[in-house]
């Protein structure tokens, strides 16, 4: 392609899209899509707005999410100006009133101070509590409509502790995990996948997004039952209302997974269409990359089955409150 022919990106004032913060800002980033983006480029949280403007004492705050992967609660502080002090005191103000494990402080342009100020509350508090510093852009190219753009300037290393110091404390088996979905992911990153993969937990399950909220992908391994298992997982009001739907389509579905265990859970409101493997004991570290090439075969295929299935399902997304949304 010629020089030429390639254009310039250029940056676009915030308030030339977005004239208030409260009134236009922080719905546009509330939608669905837009919080996506955001956890995308995150890359290890999974975040669904539970409300915004969430009173705390005589304050506000802006977003108050959930942190899916990690049942975290998270607030969300949004700029169009440069950072500053006030702010500065909000998060830790709404952090502490709402419980907040993770805060996410978006801005025009953080100053240098402001980010040694995230880097060093990450330093302090890890991993009780994470920071993230995010500059908000709007970028296009000749006549062009203007894109976001999340820009990471301050985040926590690893939670600013290594996977030996996350052991500190950890039963044998919950230590045992974290060591099985590292290698997973260590795996997957080695031999390519499409896969969003996200920071392991010292637990039997990982989850993956598959493209809306309430609905994930969750691989499991089980020291318990011997067996390791890739599952669709269903949560929310409408839980059982979408595995119906899903389950006129079990033929289409399984030409592509081969069978699943259609699991409705009567005793609740979640649900699980899975596959097992059985006979995997992950104790034993030689049967790790068998176990791995499994379950990342199976959850690209669980994937590709279920990932726009899932999106156009005709059923209302839900608010703060586990109502469908109008």
């Amino acid at each position: 392609m010629a020089k030429e022919s390639l254009g310039e990106l250029t940056a676009v004032d915030l308030r030339e899209v977005w004239e208030d913060e409260a009134r236009d800002f922080t719905p546009w980033l509330a939608r669905p899509e837009n919080i996506a983006a955001l956890s995308r480029q995150l890359g290890d949280l999974e975040l669904e707005v539970e409300g915004v403007e969430v009173p705390v004492g005589v304050f506000k705050s802006d977003i108050v999410a959930l942190d899916t992967l990690t049942n975290t609660k998270v607030i969300i502080e949004n700029q169009l100006d440069k950072t500053n002090h006030d702010h500065l005191g909000k998060i830790i103000t709404y952090a502490s009133g709402l419980g907040a494990g993770i805060v996410v402080w978006i801005s025009r342009e953080f100053t240098e101070e402001h980010r040694q100020a995230i880097d060093f509350l990450n330093e302090k508090v890890a991993p009780n509590m994470r920071f993230y510093g995010i500059e908000m852009k709007l970028l296009k190219i000749g006549n062009s409509l203007p894109a976001p753009d999340f820009r990471v300037v301050a985040r926590p290393n690893e939670y600013v502790a290594s996977v030996n110091s996350e052991k500190r404390g950890m039963t044998e088996t919950k230590a045992l995990y974290l060591d099985f979905w590292n290698g997973f992911k260590d795996h997957c990153t080695k031999t390519k996948t499409s896969l969003s993969l996200r920071k392991p937990r010292p637990q039997h399950w990982y989850s993956i997004a598959v493209g809306r909220s309430k609905f994930q992908i969750s691989l499991t391994a089980s020291t318990m039952y011997n067996r390791i298992g890739c599952e669709i997982y269903i949560r929310g009001v409408n839980a059982k209302k979408a595995f119906k739907l899903l389950e006129q389509d079990r033929n289409g579905i399984e030409e592509i997974t081969g069978k699943l265990e259609w699991q409705e859970l009567k005793d609740g409101q979640d649900c699980r269409i899975v596959q097992y493997r059985q006979n995997v004991n992950i104790g034993e570290k030689t049967s790790w990359i068998d176990a791995f090439d499994w379950l990342k075969g199976e959850a690209e295929t669980f994937f590709k089955a279920f990932s726009q299935r899932i999106k156009t399902l005709p059923i209302k997304d839900e608010d703060e409150d586990g109502e469908e949304k109008e």
